[in-house]
């Protein structure tokens, strides 16, 4: 097979050429090069999806499969169909359960959960921030998945992940609890037993490229089995081993305290509001029926250990509690 990654360079993109690459596909992942490397084996073209012929560097290429991950960009998406959806014979959209309105009612599947209404434009991360938060992503989202299937038909399959974690992530949402972990000590955590949910970036590119292999059609949700909060903490803390003691404090008590929930500064992530337990419990049985299988926890944990010891245990992060912050929060409890 003959694949194309739209990206490839980080994260997600990298790890399904990788994937693909180590099954003896023929890779080639395009892209502008600056924020990555591509795996070993596997091909860079170098594209500007900005402009609108950005693609030119493809002209005249096929592919068996391609696969798109791009983040905040209808028309990224449209650009990429109208040069190469002909020439492909299946095309993978990585979209996000953000494309669902409903925050709060779980076990939402594609059959079930209502979208936002599409938004055909581009956005930066500055604009996400600033403007529309997760309806604005999930808005470009849902009208770039529209634009896939328009053209695609049977042959697309657009997957919609929930949080991803695993090497590479950067995100510190599922990292920063095997980071902290393994620093030990008194560790404050929030006494929920609201569900949360993860995937393994591993999992998700299996996923991809089977999918890609086999023809595999359709609208899935990219998640994993559903945990309560508190045992799968305490199953981190023991995969992770060392000396840790978890400190319970409720939503109040965090909340008091100024702790934010899930992802940002001051946060605790994997902790959601009671009005998003949603979010994070998607109905994972279409998916595995489909195909997903997903690993062992501990195999997680371990991925994202690796990724927090070569960032550095003790660095600023994106999202969690500093060290300053929560012997602050701990003093008050």
């Amino acid at each position: 097979m003959r694949l194309l990654v739209l990206g490839g360079t980080v994260f997600v993109g990298r790890t399904v050429a990788a994937e693909a690459s180590r099954r003896g596909h023929e890779v080639v992942c395009a892209a502008r090069g600056e924020s990555g490397t591509v795996p070993d084996g596997v091909k860079l073209v170098r594209v500007d999806r900005d402009a609108e012929d950005g693609l030119a560097p493809l002209d005249g290429e096929e592919f068996d499969a391609v696969v798109d991950v791009a983040p905040l960009s209808f028309p990224w998406v449209t650009r990429a169909l109208g040069a190469l959806a002909e020439r492909a014979g299946h095309w993978t959209f990585v979209s996000t359960v953000s494309v669902y309105t409903d925050a709060e009612t779980r076990g939402q599947t594609p059959a079930t959960g209502a979208v936002h209404e599409p938004l055909e434009q581009h956005a930066t991360v500055e604009q996400l921030r600033a403007e529309g938060g997760a309806g604005l992503y999930g808005a470009i989202k849902a009208a770039s998945e529209n634009a896939v299937r328009a053209a695609l038909g049977e042959r697309a399959f657009v997957v919609r992940p929930g949080l991803i974690t695993g090497p590479g992530d950067s995100s510190d949402r599922f990292g920063y609890w095997p980071g902290r972990l393994a620093r030990g000590g008194r560790v404050l955590v929030p006494a929920s037993d609201r569900p949360v949910q993860y995937l393994d970036v591993r999992d998700l590119a299996e996923w991809i490229v089977t999918a890609a292999e086999t023809g595999l059609g359709g609208t899935f949700d990219g998640v994993g089995p559903i945990r309560p909060l508190g045992a799968l903490l305490a199953d981190i803390a023991a995969a992770v081993g060392g000396d840790a003691e978890l400190v319970p404090a409720t939503d109040a008590q965090l909340t008091a305290a100024g702790v934010n929930p899930w992802s940002g500064p001051r946060s605790l992530p994997l902790w959601l509001p009671a009005d998003h337990a949603g979010l994070a419990s998607h109905d994972p049985a279409p998916s595995l029926a489909a195909g997903l299988r997903t690993h062992p926890l501990a195999d997680a944990v371990a991925g994202a250990l690796d990724t927090e010891r070569n960032l550095g245990l003790d660095r600023e992060r994106r999202s969690g509690l500093s060290a300053a912050e929560e012997t602050e929060v701990l003093a008050g409890l």
